[in-house]
């Protein structure tokens, strides 16, 4: 596996998957945009093989998301607090920056791809993290645990099938 692979997968499946920690409402960002929300907290995400006889792919990171869906910002750190990589994205294009390196892709579905190996609900990522439970076929979200910042969404089909969990900074 390349290195960038593991770090690559922090990120996306942050996304969010999407993940373990606490929970805060979102808060603005320094330039003051009352529109920019900016999350922190800790995600987790694990793919399970495919075929099922194989390795799962899993990592924990701390996070910082600002943004949305269509254009955003994602930061993954090491426990130590350094910046392990750093994702941005805009209509067209997607960049992952980690060990001095910038890759570019033309989506970021196309980088989570590439990065986790399956294709994570970035929209529905957004919606969960304001409480909404928004339905994507093949996804489970669960909300229960949205008001202590905790988020946990699985998908069983297709394979392979994989899980994200969020938590917020309170």
């Amino acid at each position: 596996m390349k290195p960038w692979l593991g770090i690559t997968a922090c990120v996306a499946l942050c996304a969010a998957l999407l993940l373990s920690a606490c929970a805060v409402p979102p808060q603005s960002t320094a330039e003051g945009s009352a529109d920019a929300e900016v999350w922190r907290g800790r995600l987790a995400v694990r793919v399970e093989p495919d075929p099922p006889n194989g390795q799962a792919q899993a990592f924990s990171a701390g996070f910082e998301l600002s943004g949305n869906a269509t254009s955003g910002q994602l930061t993954l750190f090491t426990p130590l607090g350094s910046t392990a990589a750093a994702l941005s994205w805009a209509p067209g294009t997607a960049t992952l920056r980690n060990n001095g390196e910038a890759r570019q892709f033309e989506s970021l579905d196309a980088l989570l791809r590439s990065a986790v190996g399956t294709e994570l609900p970035v929209a529905a990522l957004f919606a969960w993290l304001h409480d909404e439970n928004m339905t994507l076929e093949g996804w489970s979200a669960d909300l229960s645990q949205h008001a202590s910042g905790r988020i946990t969404a699985r998908r069983l089909l297709p394979a392979p099938a994989a899980e994200l969990k969020l938590v917020l900074e309170q």
